[in-house]
């Protein structure tokens, strides 16, 4: 398998680049030990994880040929998310978008917008992809708001089809198309 290759982003001290094997370990220690209860309840992740398996799943990440996975650095360089294209599936040039912050104190900042843009510009333009897709749970409307912003559309609602404590609550599916991606970046050249 060639290496993957992506840019690196920057905005206000924060950067976005591909992980690497060597960030397994800190992967783990900065946000698996332990993992914030609000990220694993809004990703709908586990509570707990071990080393063994955060680390082990960091590295296999970086050589899967089906994942592009981005670590989300604060200016003092911890990690402090990721935002991933996985399930890539390269004949019908579709994938599956998933982000999270895994840091209360980092939540609200923008820092995910920024993440999710730069993200879905790079699954269309520099992996040629012709749809992304992801679920968010009803009980996160900020996400749905982020998403919706930045272009992806609802396409559906799985009616209970996740655990919230004692609740049910729905996912809700939304993606984006090449075409809908190209009219909102031309959208965005022609404003002021």
């Amino acid at each position: 398998m060639e290496a993957k290759t992506a840019p690196v982003w920057e905005k206000a001290g924060y950067t976005l680049r591909l992980a690497r094997r060597e960030d397994a370990e800190a992967y783990y220690a900065q946000n698996f030990a332990p993992l914030d209860p609000e990220a694993a309840r809004m990703t709908g992740s586990q509570a707990q994880f071990t080393r063994e398996e955060v680390v082990a799943f960091l590295r296999e990440s970086v050589e899967d040929g089906e994942r592009y996975h981005f670590l989300i650095l604060s200016p003092e360089g911890r990690i402090i998310g990721e935002s991933v294209l996985n399930e890539i599936d390269w004949d019908l040039r579709c994938a599956n978008f998933r982000i999270g912050i895994f840091h209360p104190d980092q939540r609200g900042k923008g820092i995910g917008t920024w993440a999710v843009r730069q993200t879905r510009d790079f699954a269309f333009s520099q992996l040629h992809l012709h749809r992304l897709e992801l679920d968010v749970y009803s009980f996160n409307p900020r996400a749905e708001r982020v998403y919706r912003a930045a272009g992806f559309r609802r396409e559906g609602i799985l009616r209970d089809a996740v655990r919230d404590g004692d609740a049910y609550a729905d996912a809700i599916l939304m993606a984006m198309l090449e075409d809908e991606w190209r009219a909102l970046q031309a959208e965005n050249q022609s404003e002021p």
